[in-house]
């Protein structure tokens, strides 16, 4: 990867537009808005630039994985902070899509799924991701950027 990568997507899939409000005792009380100050004021530490998007489409979420994996490879991006919500448990497309695409992927779950229930307990991800940050609510978001950005977590 050349010196000029300069971004990190910060990637989030279904229900996390509805944080701040679903199930506030789980995932806090924190909105998808505050999640992306708190990336872009991680990412300005670095003088890294943030594209944060989220959807609750799995083919949108493939789709940017691929694009994702280019920037990469064209040396514009250092990686992917993924909090791909249920699709970790469940989306071998994912899994393919990060392996195919060949791009740097931070696995990111607000709570702890090893607490919740047994289902959750899997991933798809975690074996194609280059790390995995579990149950430190929002803030393991800006710790993965740090861990992208080559800062020790």
């Amino acid at each position: 990867m050349g010196t000029q990568a300069n971004k990190v997507l910060v990637l989030n899939g279904p229900n996390l537009n509805l944080l701040g409000q679903r199930e506030p005792a789980v995932y806090g009380a924190a909105t998808l808005a505050d999640v992306e100050r708190l990336c872009a004021q991680a990412c300005e530490r670095h003088g890294l630039a943030l594209d944060f998007r989220q959807t609750n489409h799995e083919g949108v979420l493939i789709d940017a994985l691929h694009e994702a994996g280019a920037a990469q490879a064209r040396g514009e991006l250092l990686g992917v902070v993924f909090n791909a919500g249920a699709y970790t448990h469940t989306s071998l497309a994912l899994h393919d899509a990060i392996k195919g695409a060949a791009v740097r992927v931070i696995e990111l779950h607000i709570s702890n799924v090893h607490a919740r229930e047994p289902f959750r307990h899997h991933s798809w991800l975690s074996p194609v991701a280059a790390g995995v940050i579990v149950g430190l609510g929002v803030r393991g978001y800006a710790l993965a950027i740090d861990a992208l950005a080559g800062e020790p977590v």
